[in-house]
């Protein structure tokens, strides 16, 4: 009897020693003379528990983790062939309250499938929304886009369909299909996780974008960092087959740059030029890649998609609450004791992700602080941690969801440094193409060491900058830096002192 094992592929996994724990289970089965099937998964998202394996046995898939070197021998000793007793044993991992009490939708197949078999993507349900989407008019792909409510989940959260229907209403001998995974956030990982984990299902999203706006020509921008993600994407291309029909999909490795995540110079960079934010109208789905009508989404919207259209509108607009429909998986990282993944629909609050899932600071002290939205999201005391996580309800007091990014801080953080740190990040990597971004940051962070210093007479100075560089600056590079800092300004007034 050959025994099939998951061991996660996940660069998170690798990170903390995936790849030895492969090598040491062939090892040692072979030896002992066990027939074994390793198959490389995505992270379910437990991050605390990774390297997590999964044996298939008679009664499910049973769980072990953390698992490092050093237990194999142990393991293989305890009949976990058959889901044998273990200290490392979890039991069937779908139970335990984390993933239980999660609605997962977009991430539904990551670490559950082989990610590089489209024939188990299928049987796991996926390639019905491509085939559904074959039977359709693009009118008809696309009003059921903007039935489901999906909006952008990058940062500006605009409704997808509409984008889609300017793209499709806008003659044109040759229209893109570009998937922005350049996921440069603070905090972030849900991009890199289903790339790794299920790229079939991106690949799926971009081929139905395809045919709803006539285009058949497509690049997903990858972040630079991400070597994992980006081979993951080249073999699910390739053993793709015709299973894309004349739809073309091309991985690009992006420039490396935070500010190639803004869509126009994301567009710049593709084309081979330097990442430069381009004047705004027109916009990219009129005038976008090339020149040409082009579709610019991130890597959720896109994957959300198949779904969509497997299930139908009305199934995906259930969820959640408000203009915020759907799900979103959220990324708890920084000072937190179980950091990882949770897609829950809109609705839940920031303190219950906090604390129920994300189970409070790892180290023992309150937390103080929360960033949301990235490097350029505002941060949120203690006070407003019950705000619900839901576009409006972000930006009734002056935050974003953005990518669903959340970083937490305990009572030891300095937050009139992490003020100056968000002034010093936009300076750094801002395009410099705008006076208000590339001179407003670096007398931003003047201003901020000379308050710091004693000179309290140049907060009012601090916010009339801040102005300037929101309502001034050509993109949220400059204008979204006064998120974080203002943020901090105001609710933690003593560490400015």
């Amino acid at each position: 009897m050959i025994v099939t094992i998951y061991v996660p592929g996940d660069a998170a996994a690798l990170a903390l020693g995936a790849d030895d724990v492969a090598a040491a289970i062939s090892k040692v089965t072979a030896k002992q003379k066990v027939d074994v099937k390793i198959v490389r998964n995505g992270s379910r998202g437990l991050f605390w528990l990774e390297p997590m394996i999964e044996v298939v046995t008679a009664h499910g898939r049973t769980a072990y983790g953390p698992v490092t070197v050093a237990d194999v021998p142990g393991l293989i000793a305890s009949d976990f062939a058959n889901g044998g007793k273990h200290p490392l044993r979890l039991g069937n991992i779908e139970a335990l309250p984390y993933l239980a009490r999660q609605n997962r939708v977009t991430m539904r197949r990551v670490g559950v499938i082989d990610p590089l078999s489209l024939d188990d993507y299928k049987r796991h349900g996926g390639g019905k929304g491509l085939a559904l989407a074959r039977t359709m008019t693009p009118a008809d792909i696309v009003r059921i886009v903007t039935e489901s409510g999906l909006r952008g989940r990058g940062g500006a959260a605009f409704p997808t369909g509409i984008k889609w229907k300017t793209v499709l209403d806008t003659s044109a001998k040759q229209k893109y299909i570009v998937c922005n995974a350049d996921e440069g956030d603070s905090g972030t990982f849900s991009d890199r996780m289903l790339m790794e984990g299920d790229p079939f299902c991106l690949i799926e999203g971009m081929a139905i974008s395809g045919l709803a706006v006539i285009a058949n020509k497509g690049y997903i921008y990858v972040r630079s960092e991400y070597p994992h993600a980006i081979a993951a994407l080249n073999a699910a291309l390739e053993s793709a087959g015709d299973w894309l029909g004349d739809f073309q999909i091309e991985v690009r490795k992006a420039a490396g740059a935070y500010v190639c995540g803004e869509e126009t110079a994301l567009l710049e960079s593709i084309e081979g030029k330097r990442g430069i934010v381009r004047s705004k109208p027109p916009l990219p789905a009129i005038s976008g890649l090339f020149g040409q009508p082009t579709v610019i989404n991130n890597v959720i919207s896109l994957a959300s998609v198949p779904d969509i259209l497997a299930r139908g509108a009305a199934n995906y607009r259930e969820l959640g609450v408000g203009r915020s429909r759907g799900t979103l998986p959220f990324q708890l990282a920084g000072n937190i004791k179980f950091g990882g993944l949770i897609e829950v629909p809109f609705g839940l609050t920031l303190r219950e992700l906090l604390y129920d899932f994300g189970g409070g600071s790892r180290s023992g002290h309150p937390l103080r602080a929360v960033q949301v939205g990235g490097p350029l999201g505002a941060y949120l005391p203690e006070s407003q941690f019950d705000t619900v996580l839901d576009y409006e309800a972000f930006a009734a007091i002056g935050a974003v969801l953005g990518h669903g990014g959340i970083v937490a801080f305990d009572d030891t953080v300095d937050m009139a440094k992490q003020a100056r740190y968000a002034m010093k990040f936009c300076a750094l990597e801002s395009c410099g193409k705008c006076t208000p971004c590339r001179i407003g940051s670096t007398r931003g962070v003047e201003v901020i060491d000379r308050i710091r210093a004693g000179a309290r007479e140049q907060i009012p100075l601090l916010h009339d900058l801040c102005d300037t560089m929101t309502y001034g600056s050509m993109c949220a590079m400059g204008s979204m830096t006064p998120y974080p800092v203002l943020s901090a300004l105001n609710h933690f007034q003593e560490d400015f002192q």
